[in-house]
């Protein structure tokens, strides 16, 4: 007699996974921080680390300006919006936010959402129609690839491409498919990271530009790695190739890391594509809009981006200190001016119990693996912010040295 095998249960499929996880020494473990976000942070369990796992690229998150702005956004607007944006939920500091946006970039116009991930999921479903083509570096943000797969699932029609990260030529190759496509009737849109958030690398986006004319594509740089960080005044990626803002079709980009370390996200670019996505994008009319205070904050930040670049500067000048420091410790780093410095250990258990050794050491790095970077690709990623000083830089650097004798 024949017996028809039995799927397993939800429960066991997922106790199976988590132990499977935890034998292997893949299982991630939330670290719990008890104060604020700066150079260090008192962390639970281990007490004050310095801090080189954070997005705080321009040390803003604790600065007193913008953490007093929040209070004051959370003291005259209240607690929440309680609404999307076009039924009760614009408020005037998401007016005066998505103007001081669009005008630190240089573009028409700026609108806000909840996280650059919602930005990301707005920007194609919403602009894109059947007929048009995504091109997409295949090393862009998840929200990104994810993005596009809402649109495609969405738009029947719409057609999408990947190209080989940073390779022009592989990307004029696919801008020539679409071109010779007959099923291409609409839009090329070409879409990449300004810095890429695993690897540290940047996007050569004059080049990228130039595909795009020769093509007749629209480029949509996601820059939330670069905003605050690149560039002489810290405007982004196109202003470290001495790019006019202009020459980028699209902006998206997050209030989640220099500009501020709160939350939210945002598009900026023309002012009809950013109507569109008033009338027609998803994550805006489904749910609530930006909270006060974050809008209040984020502000704040943005202005002390603006009248202080030195700020920008110092940051230039610890990225350069820390990665000859992670040279110094006998580790190689990708050679890059961007904060994000990636020490690639290839296995994912390593990467976690180096990050471990290194918090017993009282530095706090995160050791990435499956299904963050592909297998056999795990590091360590470094990342550096204007907060720190000499002192926490050599805190790193003596703890990489450990590592060095005992992995």
């Amino acid at each position: 007699m024949m017996t028809t095998a039995v799927a397993p249960t939800f429960p066991s499929r997922t106790h199976a996974i988590l132990e499977s996880l935890k034998q292997s020494g893949q299982l991630k473990h939330l670290q719990t921080i008890e104060g604020p976000m700066d150079a260090t942070v008192k962390l639970k369990d281990y007490g004050e680390v310095a801090c080189f796992c954070s997005n705080n690229y321009l040390g803003l998150a604790n600065h007193p300006a913008v953490v007093q702005a929040g209070i004051d956004g959370l003291k005259k607007y209240g607690a929440g919006t309680a609404s999307v944006r076009f039924i009760c939920g614009t408020f005037d500091c998401h007016h005066t936010l998505e103007s001081t946006i669009a005008k630190f970039y240089g573009v028409d116009a700026a609108y806000t959402f909840t996280s650059c991930w919602n930005a990301n999921e707005a920007i194609f479903p919403t602009l894109c129609e059947p007929g048009d083509i995504i091109i997409s570096d295949e090393l862009n943000h998840a929200s990104i690839i994810d993005g596009i797969r809402l649109a495609v699932s969405i738009k029947k029609g719409l057609l999408r491409g990947v190209y080989k990260n940073g390779d022009v030529a592989a990307l004029e190759a696919k801008l020539a498919e679409a071109r010779a496509n007959p099923a291409v009737t609409g839009t090329i849109w070409v879409v990449t990271d300004g810095v890429f958030s695993m690897e540290g690398s940047l996007a050569d986006l004059p080049k990228i530009r130039a595909a795009c004319d020769k093509f007749g594509a629209l480029l949509v740089v996601d820059d939330s790695h670069g905003t605050g960080v690149m560039g002489h005044t810290g405007r982004g990626t196109h202003e470290h190739w001495n790019m006019a803002a202009t020459k980028v079709d699209y902006f998206t980009g997050t209030l989640g890391k220099a500009l501020g370390g709160g939350a939210g996200g945002y598009i900026a670019g023309s002012r009809e594509a950013m109507d569109l996505l008033v009338q027609r994008g998803r994550p805006t009319l489904f749910s609530n809009a930006l909270p006060c205070t974050i809008a209040c904050s984020a502000q704040k930040a943005i202005e002390i981006l603006m009248q202080e670049p030195q700020r920008v500067a110092k940051l230039r000048d610890n990225v350069a200190a820390a990665r000859a420091g992670i040279r110094e410790a006998g580790f190689e780093v990708l050679q890059s001016p961007t904060a994000i410095c990636p020490i690639i250990v290839h296995d994912t258990a390593k990467a976690i119990a180096m990050s471990k050794r290194l918090l017993e050491l009282g530095v706090f790095v995160i050791g990435f693996g499956y299904p963050v970077v592909p297998e056999g690709h795990a590091r360590l990623r470094v990342q550096i912010s204007a907060a720190h000083e000499a002192k926490h830089i050599r805190a790193l650097v003596d703890g990489l040295k450990t590592l060095k004798k005992e992995f």
